[in-house]
């Protein structure tokens, strides 16, 4: 049984170099320290009406979004009730990918499993074959963006193009670690959901969940009739159409924190900022190729999170923490008993730059000897 641990004041700073939570910058913690307010006030329907329209702008998107007081879990769950009456295909390429398969099972839904080795990206050919080649109809096909467990970035506008020639079947993508560091054009790729988590590359605190809802994602709820009650698409979209606000109570001093933080967003612009990602990317596919090696597919690499082979050996657990005590500085092992000690993982996403990675892998290179 777990023991109260109690919670102390002088603990040591450490940069988040983790798949999440990610650095935040200081002006958008203050933001969190306004005085309270009513989430059923104007200065709500200010606030939330801001963030929902800035993000709509940052995204390039004519769609819905819908932003809730949530983890990106929710929409696993959410789009699986509001969209599937039966069957749902979920290509599984890693830990999270797999998990969202699961989901769709315990909500009784029945899942087809297209699945690859971890480390295997998903192919776009490969959807098309299943779907011309069964004579099953899927309700959706749900297909993780990036794979953070193996630093895979699936190739989602390829295969929305492929789901597009399938009317009747809805995409729904799980971009929880990419969307805000690698760019993507929800709607000309016929996305119908994707969501993510603001704890990313959004490099906001935890505690909020975007989803991006398409018209015909909408329509396809309001036709099935049934749906998730917190995170239906037609009570949260028609909410924010008659009130401008969220139909239950709001984290609201994480939601003035997003405020400021999609402010800075707009300023720096979602090209520039996908620009600033792919560099730190490439620093660290160099970096890793140098002393280690990728253990994605290659040309299938994530843009926000790189998951590296230890080629060498390192004694992973005891470098992370060496560099934590030397460093104060955070970075992951691999993910799950499958992975732990055979990779470890980087993510550089949110505000990091190439300058402030390479003091990370200064320092894993410093304990590590390398």
């Amino acid at each position: 049984m777990t023991k109260k641990r109690e919670y102390r004041d002088d603990y040591d700073d450490k940069t988040l170099y983790i798949p999440g939570p990610t650095e935040v910058r200081d002006d958008v913690i203050e933001a969190m320290a306004e005085p309270m307010f009513g989430h059923r006030m104007d200065r709500m329907t200010d606030l939330y009406t801001t963030i929902v329209e800035d993000t709509k702008t940052f995204l390039g998107t004519d769609n819905d979004v819908v932003i809730l007081t949530a983890s990106g879990t929710e929409f696993w769950e959410a789009s699986t009730l509001n969209l599937v009456d039966e069957n749902i295909l979920v290509p599984t390429c890693g830990s999270f990918s797999e998990r969202h398969a699961n989901v769709a099972e315990r909500l009784g839904k029945d899942v087809d499993r297209l699945e690859y080795e971890w480390g295997e990206a998903v192919k776009p050919e490969d959807i098309r074959e299943h779907l011309e080649s069964t004579d099953k109809h899927y309700d959706v096909v749900a297909t993780v963006m990036n794979e953070s467990s193996t630093g895979v970035r699936n190739p989602i506008e390829e295969i929305g193009d492929v789901i597009s020639d399938y009317p009747d079947t809805y995409f729904v993508v799980d971009a929880v670690s990419a969307l805000g560091g690698d760019h993507v054009d929800i709607d000309d790729h016929d996305i119908d959901v994707i969501f993510a988590s603001t704890q990313k590359a959004f490099a906001m605190p935890p505690g909020l969940a975007v989803c991006v809802v398409s018209d015909d994602a909408y329509d396809r709820e309001v036709e099935k009739g049934d749906s998730s009650w917190y995170g239906g698409f037609r009570r949260t979209i028609d909410y924010y159409d008659r009130k401008g606000q969220t139909h239950s109570t709001p984290a609201i001093p994480v939601m003035l924190a997003y405020r400021k933080q999609m402010k800075h967003m707009l300023d720096e612009g979602h090209q520039a900022r996908d620009q600033r990602h792919r560099e730190m990317m490439e620093y660290v596919h160099d970096w890793a190729d140098e002393h280690f090696a990728m253990f994605p597919e290659a040309g299938y690499e994530s843009q926000t999170v790189a998951c590296i082979e230890n080629t060498q050996g390192i004694d992973v657990a005891a470098t992370i923490e060496e560099v934590s005590e030397e460093y104060d500085m955070a970075f992951s092992n691999g993910y799950g008993s499958q992975l732990g000690e055979e990779t470890f993982r980087i993510g550089h996403m949110g505000e990091h730059t190439v300058e402030s990675v390479k003091e990370l892998t200064d320092a894993i290179e410093d304990v590590a000897d390398l």
